[in-house]
């Protein structure tokens, strides 16, 4: 085991240090993979293992031909790992999610460069500095997600939308029931249809996140006579 050790360890890269660094890499990246899948996002298990290998195995070529050819104190290995820097961003934008003004993925993006480095790092040989990483990545993704809902961190924008039976010709009622719910209205945008004697109105609030809207949708009801009412991100006022 210590011959082992002692082979996995040293600075020359061998069929055995590159298999165990593959190994090694692959078991970090999928800890961070199951994290991920776990939260329902699109990249997961087998992504992350993936790109966490092939970052690996990128490393070990930049140091591999170094060694093969102009000895490791006159090469650089540091050049196919910067582009593999610069290619993981693509992998990272495919992740990203926008729509209608609210953007999703962008944890799991963040995710991806990260365990890109830290293949890197397997790659190197720093397995010590590799392990703690992906240690305090899941610990990020778990722990720190956990204290940030519990105590509120951050506020969402997002649009109310109601279609109100008549015209209504104040919106104080309205602000006195999100008042009520903690909710900050930033904005108002009002359509009037006098035709079919309707109002429109978009309530842009600042409120925090996971909120439960369901309360706060029926006490608005209450206000005036309500034909629909519905939640949609900041953007969409259509």
């Amino acid at each position: 085991m210590d011959q082992f050790w002692h082979i996995v360890t040293g600075v020359e890269l061998t069929s055995t240090t590159a298999i165990f660094r593959i190994f090694l890499s692959l078991v970090l990246g999928s800890l961070v993979g199951i994290e991920r899948k776990r939260k329902g996002q699109m990249a997961g298990l087998r992504t992350f293992s993936l790109i966490s290998m092939g970052a690996c195995i990128a490393m070990m070529l930049s140091i591999y031909v170094c060694q093969e050819t102009v000895g490791l104190l006159r090469g650089d290995p540091s050049r196919i790992a910067a582009q593999v820097i610069s290619g993981i961003g693509f992998l990272g934008a495919g992740t990203i999610i926008q729509m209608k003004g609210s953007v999703r993925g962008l944890t799991t993006a963040a995710g991806i460069w990260i365990i890109a480095t830290v293949g890197m790092a397997v790659g190197c040989g720093l397995y010590l500095v590799s392990v703690v990483a992906t240690v305090l990545v899941l610990v990020v993704l778990t722990i720190l997600e956990q204290i940030e809902h519990r105590v509120n961190v951050g506020n969402e924008a997002r649009t109310i939308r109601l279609k109100v039976k008549g015209i209504v010709k104040s919106i104080k009622q309205y602000e006195d029931v999100l008042e009520k719910y903690n909710i900050h209205l930033s904005r108002v945008y009002v359509e009037y249809d006098y035709e079919a004697d309707t109002t429109r109105l978009n309530l842009l609030i600042l409120i925090r996140e996971h909120s439960d809207f369901i309360e706060v949708f029926d006490a608005i009801h209450n206000v005036n006579p309500t034909l629909s009412i519905s939640l949609s991100n900041q953007a969409d006022l259509s």
